[in-house]
């Protein structure tokens, strides 16, 4: 099944996911505000822990700027309650364990590394805006520069 490719300009695939909590988390609770999305592959790995911290510590540039933060991987519930409490995240991550979310934004795919090939997350983030439609996509992420990378990308 090819995978879906989503555009800027399009409106963002409207999901539904558990949170580290247990509380269920929607696309549409967020309406009329701006949103960072970002998928990534792994809780406690380098480059997601790295992307993860680099948003946690411009926490207060995003809430300044009127941004909310999730994160989803397909870690499960158990797992991102203790990454968020051992790196003191301040957003929200959903548990995507069926891979549902991730498909429906494209980024389960296959992937390569060390010569070999699998099926993973696939590393992008969407900035949507207050009306549910995607501004940004970024799919080169820079874990260690992803709060500039996300501001430098987005205007208001």
């Amino acid at each position: 099944m090819p995978m879906l490719q989503l555009k800027e300009g399009m409106k963002a695939p409207v999901f539904e996911g558990t949170d580290q909590d247990g509380n269920t988390v929607k696309l549409a609770d967020f309406a009329g505000k701006k949103v960072v999305l970002f998928f990534y592959p792994k809780d406690n790995t380098a480059n997601c822990t790295e992307e993860a911290c680099n948003l946690r510590d411009n926490w207060d540039l995003f809430l300044i700027k009127g941004f909310v933060v999730i994160g989803i991987s397909p870690d499960n519930e158990k797992s991102h309650k203790g990454y968020i409490k051992k790196y003191n995240l301040p957003f929200p991550l959903i548990a995507d364990t069926s891979k549902t979310i991730l498909s429906d934004y494209g980024v389960w795919g296959e992937k390569k590394m060390y010569g070999r090939t699998f099926l993973g997350v696939i590393r992008t983030t969407f900035i949507i805006d207050e009306k549910g439609v995607i501004v940004k996509i970024i799919n080169k992420v820079d874990t260690g520069e992803h709060s500039k990378q996300i501001f430098d990308l987005y205007i208001q």
